[in-house]
C-alpha cells in the first residue's frame, strides 16, 4: 500500500481497474463523475502520455505579466516569450479556438490556443487530454483581446500533473465552511481571498522580525517539550519521553526559557514560537497556536507600551498598506491616539462601576450574581476583578486601548506595583474587542516569584494548580540575579484577525484542527 491509501497498480500506477472502493471515499453526488474520469485517466495511461512531469522551466509570475503588460492595448501583443505554470481553472472551447484560465499563486490569467497557431495534433491534445484542475506548464507570447483583457497566446504546453479529483462545481466561490477549513487545499484553489489572507500573514510575520531585528532583538529558538509547563495558566498536552522514560508538556509558554537567556545575559531577545494549550476550540481559540515573545532588560512596562504601538502600527503598514482596517464589521483606527486606563478605570468607564480591593467581598459576588457570572467558592478579590472586567469592559475595547495595572492574583510572573500591593505593572492591548498583548515588568525577586509559585500550586484552579509546579532550575537561575526587564506577548493569529478582517481564528490558520469526521 502507499501512503494515500491507493493500491498500486503496474499497468496503471495508481489507478486500479476496479474503482469502486476509491469512489466511495468521494462524495456520493460526484462519484458518477469521477468514474468516468479515472475510465479516461487509465485510457490516457494505456496510450502511454505521461500525466506527470519533473519540473517545468518557468520564468515569469502571472502578477509580473500584469505588472509588465498592463499597459497594452487592445489587439496589441508582445514580442518576448514568456512561460509559465499554473493550475487551469476553467475551459471555453470555441470549435477549433479554446480559451481557458490558469492560476498561479500570484493571480489568473486567460490562454489562448487555436488549430491555426499550434497544428490540429496538438490542439486536439489539448482540448482532449487536458481538463479543469491540471497542471499546465506554457510558453506563449502576452497579447491583449479586443474585449480588452490580457492574455497568452500559447505556442507550446506541457500537462505537468493530471488531477483526478473534481474541482467543486462553484470554482469561484467554495461556500461550506466545514469543507473549506477539512481539504484547506480546495480552499486555496478556489477562493483567491483566501490566498490573500495568509499573504498578508506572511507579510505581517516577516514585519515582525523586521521591527524586531531592526531594534536589535535577537531571534531564539527555546525548547517545545518542556519538562515542566509554565509562562501561562493552562491546561498543557502530556507526551511521554520514552528513553528517559519521563513525561513532558509541549510549552504553553518560552517565557520561562526566554528569561532564562536574559539572565544569561541577552539584553534582547525574540522568539516567533507555537505553543500548544489543550483546552476548548472557539472562534478565538485554537489549541495550536503562534505568539511573538520578547524581552528586553533594563527596561519596563511603561516602555513597551510605545514600543507595541510602534510595531503594530509598522506591521499593519507592511502587510495591509495602511492603518484603517474593518473587523468584525466595526472600523478600526490605529492611526489616532491609543487610550490607556488601568484596569479599576476601565470598570468605573465603561462599566460604571466603581470597585477596587477595599470593596467587600459579598458586594463583588452580589455584582457578578447580577452579571449571570459565576464565580464558584472563589476567594481572591484579584481574581473576581478580573471577572467583571472581561464581561463588561472587553467587548467594548474596539479602538486600540492598554490596560494595565492587573491584580497579582491573576498575574504570578509579573512585578508587583509600588503604589499598591494588590496589583502589579502589568497591560494588556485590546483591538476590535480581542486581546491581543500581554506585557508586565517581570519580577525578579526570586524569592517573591517562589511564594507565587507555591500560592499557585494549592490554587483550586486546576489550570493554575498544573502550570504553578514548582520550577526549582528557573528559581535556580534568578537566584543569580536577573536584571530589570520588561516581557511581551503578542497573538500573532489574533492580530491577523484584525488585519485581513476574518471573523475566526481558523480563517487565519493554515490547518486549523478539526475533529474527526
Amino acid at each position: 500500500m502507499h501512503g494515500h491509501g491507493i493500491e498500486h497498480n503496474e499497468k496503471n500506477g495508481p489507478f486500479p481497474e476496479d474503482d469502486s472502493n476509491y469512489i466511495l471515499e468521494t462524495e456520493k453526488p460526484l462519484a458518477e463523475a469521477l468514474e468516468v474520469k479515472l475510465s479516461r485517466i487509465r485510457e490516457l495511461k494505456n496510450k502511454g502520455i505521461d500525466l506527470y512531469k519533473t519540473g517545468f522551466d518557468k520564468n515569469i509570475d502571472i502578477s509580473d505579466i500584469r505588472e509588465k503588460y498592463g499597459s497594452l492595448s487592445a489587439g496589441e501583443k508582445a514580442d518576448e516569450t514568456v512561460r509559465i505554470a499554473g493550475r487551469i481553472m476553467i475551459f471555453r472551447r470555441h470549435g477549433r479556438a479554446t480559451f481557458c484560465d490558469i492560476q498561479d499563486f500570484s493571480g489568473k490569467m486567460q490562454l489562448f490556443i487555436s488549430q491555426k497557431s499550434v497544428g490540429e495534433e496538438k490542439y486536439n491534445e489539448f482540448t482532449e487530454v487536458l481538463d479543469t484542475g491540471d497542471w499546465l506548464g506554457v510558453e506563449g507570447n502576452v497579447f491583449v483581446t479586443r474585449t480588452g483583457e490580457l492574455s497568452i497566446a500559447v505556442k507550446e504546453f506541457q500537462l505537468l500533473s493530471k488531477s483526478v479529483r473534481i474541482l467543486p462545481e462553484k470554482w469561484h466561490g467554495l461556500k461550506d465552511r466545514e469543507i473549506r477549513y477539512r481539504q484547506r487545499y480546495l480552499d486555496f484553489m478556489v477562493n483567491p481571498d483566501v490566498r490573500r489572507v495568509f499573504a498578508t500573514r506572511i507579510r505581517a510575520i516577516n514585519a515582525v522580525r523586521e521591527f524586531l531585528n531592526g531594534r536589535g532583538f535577537l531571534e531564539v529558538e527555546t525548547p517545545m517539550l518542556q519538562p515542566i509547563p509554565g509562562g501561562a495558566a493552562a491546561r498543557p498536552f502530556i507526551t511521554h519521553h520514552n528513553a528517559l522514560d519521563m513525561d513532558l508538556y509541549l510549552r504553553i509558554a518560552p517565557e520561562l526559557y526566554l528569561k532564562r537567556l536574559v539572565i544569561g545575559g541577552f539584553e534582547k531577545v525574540y522568539e516567533i514560537n507555537r505553543n500548544f494549550r489543550n483546552e476548548g476550540i472557539s472562534y478565538r481559540h485554537n489549541p495550536e497556536f503562534t505568539m511573538v515573545e520578547f524581552y528586553q532588560a533594563f527596561c519596563d512596562y511603561n516602555a513597551l507600551m510605545p514600543l507595541t504601538e510602534e510595531m503594530i502600527k509598522f506591521v499593519s503598514m507592511k502587510a495591509t498598506g495602511g492603518l484603517v482596517l474593518n473587523y468584525r464589521g466595526k472600523k478600526i483606527d490605529l492611526e489616532g491616539q491609543w487610550q490607556e486606563y488601568t484596569m479599576l478605570e476601565s470598570i468605573s468607564r465603561f462599566g460604571e462601576l466603581e470597585i477596587d480591593f477595599n470593596t467587600d467581598m459579598e458586594e463583588l459576588k452580589g455584582i457578578c450574581s447580577d452579571l449571570d457570572i459565576d464565580t464558584g467558592d472563589e476567594k481572591r478579590k484579584g481574581k473576581i476583578i478580573n471577572e467583571i472586567f472581561e464581561k463588561v469592559v472587553e467587548p467594548k475595547l474596539d479602538q486600540p486601548t492598554f490596560i494595565k495595572d492587573y491584580p497579582v492574583d491573576i498575574s504570578p510572573l509579573a512585578k508587583r506595583h509600588p503604589d499598591n500591593e494588590n496589583l502589579t505593572e502589568r497591560f494588556e492591548l485590546f483591538i476590535g474587542g480581542e486581546e491581543i498583548a500581554n506585557a508586565f515588568s517581570e519580577l525578579i525577586d526570586p524569592a517573591e516569584q517562589f511564594e507565587r509559585f507555591r500560592s499557585q500550586t494549592g490554587s483550586s484552579d486546576e489550570e493554575e494548580r498544573i502550570t504553578g509546579k514548582i520550577d526549582i532550575d528557573f528559581l535556580k537561575a534568578l537566584e543569580y540575579g536577573m536584571p530589570p526587564a520588561g516581557g511581551e506577548g503578542i497573538g500573532i493569529d489574533r492580530l491577523i484577525m484584525i488585519l485581513t478582517g476574518s471573523d475566526s481564528i481558523r480563517d487565519v490558520i493554515l490547518f486549523p484542527l478539526l475533529r474527526t469526521e
